[in-house]
Order: C-alpha cells, then structure tokens, then sequence
C-alpha cells in the first residue's frame, strides 16, 4: 500500500518549533496562529504515530524521535531554499566553486570578476581563497586555482597565468640599495618555499649572501610586510602591478626570475561541467595576445 506523502506545511511547522523550541516564535515566523502551528505538528506526529515534543509548563523540548528528525529537515529546506536562490530573472544560474590561492584572487582575478559576471551572467562564481594547499575533493570544489609546476597527481591543469619574480620592497628601503650584493645587509623576507631567494641570488651573480628573515605562508603576507618596510620580499611581479604603479612597492634590481606558473586544475575524476569549460576558457581569453 502506498502511502500519502506528508504535508509540507505540517513538516515546515515542525521544522520552525524544532529551531526555536517555543510555538509562539514559530508561528510569527511562519505567519499562521500558534492554534493552527499546534495542530499542524499534532497531525504529523498523527501520522508517523510518536510523539515528537514533550509539552512542558514552559515550552516545549524534543524527544529523541525530534531529535533525529530535526537535522534532516533542516537540511532539507535549506537545500530548497539554495536551489530556489539560484533563479533569477526567469534564468537558473548555475554555481560554480573555485578555490583561489590569495595572491591571485586579489592580483588578477578580483578586478577582472566584474567582466566576467557582465559576460556569464547565468553562472554564479563562489571563490574560496587558499594559500595554495588544497583538496579539491575534500572541500567539494568545482576548480582550484594554485601556483606551482602543474604537476598535480590525479589532477587537469591548464597554465593560466606567467609572472617573473623580483625583489620588491618599500621606496625608502628601495633608495638605500644601489646594486644587489647590498641585499646581505637587509632582511629579506621569505616565502615557504626555502629555494626562492638561492635561486634569484644565483642569477643575479651574487655569492655569499644568506636569506635571513620572517617567513611567511603567502605572497600577500609578504607582499604587506614588505611595503610596511619590514624588508625585501621576492614577489610575482603581475600580481603587485597596483601595488608598483601606485608606488607603494618598488623594485630595486632588474632581474626576474621564473619559479612556475599559475594553473587552472579540477579532478580527473570529475566530469568537466559546462560552466568549468566557460570559465576555463574566458580565463585563457584574459591571457590571450591582442590581435593586430
């Protein structure tokens, strides 16, 4: 025999008291009477035959039956009320989640996420910053975009983005310093990745000095350390353009230095949805040469 579905008003009225735990407040939220609340709840717990309150002299708490009823319907209506959120102007917008490491959330993307919207106006853009460690199975992400060689095991990468590293550092710090041997002198300011500064030094011509100085988790950090005068940080030049033009960051000595890219990755494991593909490609259109 089949059953009658449950009344939804009846599942939304238990749902309300569950959260508030008083049948007045759930009524006033759901605009009905607490008389027509009570019976609502008195007709579901009717139906599933168990008793889902225990009435008090002062309120009402959940039996173990609510309880485990509770989070369920929660769940539920949150959900429907997400997927509702996603219609807009008789269009569905579908939602893509991309985590971002920071540096190129603030240096690249943010500025640009206006065109992008403009352009795709039926996707909806969640971004999750990171500073470039992250499972993108683990925290349910669509893409990722890291820095790094693209070498990501299991995983798709695209190159979206090349940037030279340089010295950077604030204009009084920059003033003091007339050729690179004078950086032994200074603290310089480090990244992670214990190699960047050894390798620049290198191919600068410089011997004998050492990397001393606070370490950082991300090139944001060291970007606002340096800036603060703190001292030099090797820094993705095409991320910190606003930062040099409004000569709040300044570069001391010419050579550049390549240490990766950054790339645009998603699990092998998962299809590549249609919205993936939109974004993979206006991210490669950014980069693409002017025509004549």
């Amino acid at each position: 025999m089949i059953r009658p579905p449950l009344p939804l008003n009846a599942l939304r009225a238990f749902e309300a008291a569950s959260r508030h735990l008083n049948f007045t407040r759930a009524a006033l939220e759901l605009c009905v009477s607490q008389a027509a609340l009570s019976h609502q709840i008195r007709s579901l717990e009717d139906r599933l035959q168990v008793s889902l309150f225990h009435r008090l002299p002062r309120g009402v708490a959940l039996t173990d039956e609510g309880a485990a009823l509770h989070p369920v319907l929660t769940e539920a209506f949150d959900r429907i009320a997400i997927a509702l959120a996603r219609f807009s102007d008789g269009r569905f917008r579908e939602v893509l989640t991309v985590g971002v490491v920071g540096t190129f959330a603030t240096g690249w993307l943010l500025p640009r996420l206006a065109a992008f919207e403009a352009a795709h106006p039926d996707i909806e853009l969640r971004v999750q910053t990171h500073n470039n460690r992250i499972d993108l199975a683990g925290e349910g992400l669509d893409l990722a975009i890291r820095f790094g060689e693209g070498d990501w095991q299991g995983q798709d990468c695209t190159a979206i983005v090349d940037t030279p590293f340089a010295p950077l550092c604030a204009p009084a710090l920059a003033r003091r310093l007339r050729q690179p041997r004078e950086l032994g002198n200074v603290p310089l300011l480090r990244s992670y990745r214990n190699d960047e500064w050894p390798r620049w030094l290198k191919l600068a011509g410089i011997s004998g000095v050492q990397a001393r100085g606070p370490v950082f988790d991300s090139s944001l950090t060291l970007a606002s350390a340096a800036a603060a005068g703190a001292g030099v940080a090797l820094l993705p030049l095409r991320m910190f353009e606003q930062e040099l033009a409004d000569g709040r960051l300044l570069q001391p000595f010419t050579p550049t230095l390549s240490l990766g890219r950054y790339w645009l990755t998603r699990l092998r494991s998962r299809p590549e949805r249609e919205p993936m593909r939109r974004f993979k490609a206006w991210l490669q259109a950014q980069e693409a040469p002017a025509g004549p």
